[in-house]
């Protein structure tokens, strides 16, 4: 009589684990971006910055600016991919609803991530060889690119927020996750949602200090589940 195993236990492990690598990659794009925002990029990301002087900083820092963008929008685009699909099939069967709206709403945040990652490293190159000739042109166009990157991937966090949201509701209860981290996704979701406000754009950073907690417990959480079906396969 031959003892029949489980069949979604290999097909979960490497999604947990893909996941979980996931999750710290993009914590750390968060803490990577948000180092460089308030501390070499500061006279660039500040408000108050003339397109004149934002324009002069970029061309001056191309490189600086262009490993930022990549980090922080193309690098986390690829690392929420693995870690959706890996949240997506731990609460699929609990609450399948919110499962697939949130996995749909973090397919399209990385979709912006990719298209503001590639529209900020193309329009660096654009403004810095047309600076050269025409500065004015360059700052109009410094503006433009900027304004368009902004509500892509940068003035608001709609969609992240909708879908750390969605999570944190649907495993809520289940234990399928921390009740804690369910806590602080909500917190840090609602805080997402509050940049949608006009003049509270600020709330952003709080955002943003919360994902990176939630990205890296979350994880954490992964990887802990990994190791767990690696135990139960070896049995």
């Amino acid at each position: 009589m031959t003892t029949k195993t489980t069949s979604h236990a290999p097909a979960t492990r490497p999604s947990s684990r893909a996941g979980a690598i996931g999750g710290l990659i993009a914590a750390a794009t968060f803490v990577f971006g948000i180092a460089l925002f308030v501390s070499s990029l500061s006279d660039y990301t500040d408000p108050d910055a003339t397109p004149a002087e934002s324009v002069d900083f970029l061309t001056g820092h191309q490189t600086t600016l262009f490993v930022w963008y990549l980090v922080i929008f193309l690098l986390f685009g690829v690392a929420i991919i693995p870690l959706a699909r890996a949240l997506h099939g731990r609460l699929v069967d609990v609450s399948p609803q919110l499962a697939d709206i949130g996995a749909v709403f973090a397919y399209i945040w990385a979709g912006l991530m990719f298209a503001t990652g590639m529209i900020s490293n193309i329009g660096i190159a654009a403004v810095a060889d047309l600076d050269e000739s025409s500065p004015g042109a360059a700052e109009n166009l410094w503006s433009a690119i900027d304004t368009v990157t902004d509500g892509l991937g940068g003035g608001n966090e709609l969609v992240g927020g909708v879908w750390i949201l969605l999570v944190s509701v649907a495993a809520w209860g289940t234990g399928r996750l921390p009740k804690g981290l369910n806590i602080l996704g909500i917190v840090s979701a609602l805080a997402g949602l509050v940049t949608l406000i006009p003049g509270l754009s600020d709330v952003g950073m709080v955002f943003g200090l919360g994902s990176i907690a939630w990205f890296a417990w979350t994880g954490m959480v992964l990887f802990r589940t990994d190791a767990t079906n690696r135990v139960e396969v070896a049995r």
